[in-house]
Order: structure tokens, then C-alpha cells, then sequence
């Protein structure tokens, strides 16, 4: 087991790193010293960037719930994936497509049944979301779009695309008839 700093928090940390005749490493670090992995990476190119790495951000307990992948080996995180409900399976997908170290495109299953039911994305990546599409009653399809069609930072357009929740569809009296 090696000494060294991490979290560059000043303390030394725990943490084993293996290297592998292929040229990859994998590193096992306990930045807090109870005795649980607080990351856990792997670089398969031997450059010293991992290219995938394993952290706790949700909730109690250890578990390594989030995977922060580096695609394109620069150094910087291209998508985060997260197990909020500890299941086992990501229901959080963040992803920085262009490569400006912003995010531009969140994924989520908010109810944890395996389908997206919220997608939120920078189109323009000018670091402000333009579009937001919830699908509330889980049925696959979108209930609610908003969309900057101006990309001004203010949501300007709601199109209701499930007629089963739109307040304005089906329902009586229509408060658009003509009387």
C-alpha cells in the first residue's frame, strides 16, 4: 500500500495502484480512512488519465455509485453516470458532447424502471438548457417540452405532447370554443 495525496487535501491517503503487463493500471484510493474504496479507476492506456472512474455521491453507505467516463483520453470527464437508488443499474446520464468541459445533456429515470423519463440539453451549447421534455405518467412518451427557442436562457415555448395530461386537450368546456 502507497502514501499519497489524492483529494489534495493536504493528508496522506490510502490507495493501491496495480499495473498490468498491457500497460493499464487500476488504482484503489480510501481518501477518508474507514477502511472503503472512495474511488476506484482505471487507465487502460497507461498515460495517467483513467479513463473510467468509480465515486460515491448518493446517499448513504459506500457504494461506488458513479461512473465518470473520459471518451476521448484528454483528461476531462465526456459523461458522468449515476445510480441514485443504489439498484445497480445508472438512472442518471450527464454528458459533455462537445468536449468544453460543460455539460450539455442530462438523462434521467426518475422513477428507477429502467426507461428516461426526463431529458434536459444545451442544443446550442452556450451553457444554458434550451430543452426540457418530462414524461410524468411513464408511458414513453413526452408530457411536457419546453423549449428556448430563442436561446435567450428563458424557456419560451410548452408544446403538450400526451393528450392524456395536457390541460388543455379533451376537456370541457373548451376554453377556446366559440360561444
Amino acid at each position: 500500500m502507497s502514501e499519497f495525496d489524492f483529494d489534495h487535501d493536504g493528508s496522506a491517503d490510502n490507495g493501491i495502484t496495480a499495473d498490468y503487463s498491457d500497460g493499464h493500471t487500476e488504482t484503489v484510493v480510501d481518501t477518508d480512512h474507514d477502511g472503503f474504496a472512495n474511488y476506484a479507476g482505471t487507465d487502460l492506456d497507461g498515460d495517467g488519465n483513467d479513463e473510467v472512474g468509480y465515486t460515491h455521491q448518493y446517499g448513504a453507505g459506500h457504494d461506488l455509485d458513479t461512473a465518470t467516463i473520459d471518451r476521448d483520453d484528454d483528461g476531462d470527464a465526456d459523461q458522468q453516470l449515476g445510480d441514485r437508488n443504489h439498484d445497480g443499474r445508472f438512472d442518471t446520464n450527464s454528458l459533455d458532447r462537445n468536449d468544453d468541459q460543460r455539460v450539455d445533456a442530462v438523462y434521467a429515470d426518475d422513477n428507477y424502471d429502467g426507461v428516461v423519463d426526463h431529458s434536459t440539453l444545451d442544443t446550442n451549447y452556450d451553457g444554458n438548457a434550451d430543452f426540457d421534455a418530462k414524461d410524468y405518467d411513464q408511458d414513453g412518451q413526452a408530457n411536457v417540452t419546453t423549449t428556448d427557442t430563442n436561446f435567450d436562457g428563458t424557456y419560451d415555448t410548452v408544446h403538450y405532447g400526451d393528450v392524456e395530461t395536457n390541460p388543455l386537450a379533451g376537456h370541457s368546456p373548451n376554453p377556446f370554443a366559440n360561444n
